[in-house]
């Protein structure tokens, strides 16, 4: 009976030791973020992503800081870009102290905003994407096509093609599929590119590239006078450096498209090329908030 009695207490006290192993709490040995570095421009604001090693850590509580406050903050891991700079993004375990780090790189406001319409500071790109740069060209977009085409020689579009289409878009509209701005912006009406016209503006030189400066005081908008590629050319540049084009959204009575056209001396709206010929001319793209 007695040893029947120590052989039971043996097994009660190994299962009360497994039990006590399975149920300890695990300690964390690592966190990480989803995102090493980002870029923002003033005002906008970002999410950052913590994970807690491992997985079945008991205590996964985490805090952030901001190395620079003047620059950016962060509140449960959502950033908000304040003025130009830069900071680290820092997560801090409170169990063990682990941390893991996020470089946040904040620039100048992508967008003016003139008589109540905010404009992009940028041309498009590639097709969903921003220029780097105020001053540069950006690439050509033929009326309703989400296709762009360099702005210097050679010529080839953003799919790798090299044959220019002559023929104009169909459509009343520049349709949603179509617009090249990326996302949250589209291509201006008529009436929005009228209202930046009626801000006044001046011709100008920035970093070497010329072109036109609208609105005043510190918000002003720089549309570079990239000229652009020509229908008679078929697809050739044409008027670099003199002239700059811009589409809007809306066509005219003549079904052709209504674009914004500037030179030194002048500045205008004009319906180029009735019929719908004109579609098929590649102007820049400057793009207005949803």
């Amino acid at each position: 009976m007695k040893r029947n009695f120590l052989k039971i207490s043996a097994i009660a006290i190994l299962l009360l030791i497994v039990t006590i192993s399975c149920n300890k709490d695990a300690n964390v040995d690592k966190v990480t973020l989803d995102k090493g570095n980002i870029t923002l421009s003033i005002g906008e604001t970002a999410i950052l992503t913590a994970t807690v090693y491992p997985e079945d850590a008991a205590n996964k509580t985490v805090s952030w800081t901001s190395s620079n406050t003047d620059v950016a903050i962060v509140t449960n891991g959502t950033v908000t870009a304040k003025e130009i700079g830069s900071t680290t993004i820092i997560v801090i375990t409170e169990d063990g102290n682990y941390t893991a780090k996020c470089v946040v790189t904040v620039t100048s406001a992508k967008w003016v905003e003139i008589n109540g319409i905010k404009w992009a500071k940028f041309n498009v790109n590639m097709p969903g994407t921003f220029a780097a740069n105020p001053e540069d060209a950006g690439m050509f977009y033929q009326w309703n096509r989400k296709v762009g085409w360099s702005s210097t020689d050679p010529m080839i579009n953003s799919n790798g093609g090299t044959t220019w289409d002559t023929t104009g878009a169909e459509g009343t509209i520049w349709e949603k599929a179509n617009d090249p701005c990326p996302v949250g912006w589209r291509v201006p009406t008529f009436s929005e590119l009228e209202s930046l016209i009626d801000a006044a503006s001046q011709w100008t030189t920035v970093n070497d590239v010329t072109g036109r400066i609208f609105g005043s005081d510190t918000q002003t908008l720089f549309l570079p006078a990239s000229g652009h590629r020509c229908i008679a050319l078929v697809g050739g540049l044409h008027y670099v450096d003199t002239t700059g084009y811009y589409w809007s959204s809306s066509i005219d009575y003549s079904n052709g498209a209504y674009n914004l056209g500037f030179t030194n001396i002048s500045v205008s709206i004009g319906d180029h090329e009735g019929n719908g010929s004109g579609r098929s001319a590649g102007f820049s793209v400057r793009c207005v908030a949803e």
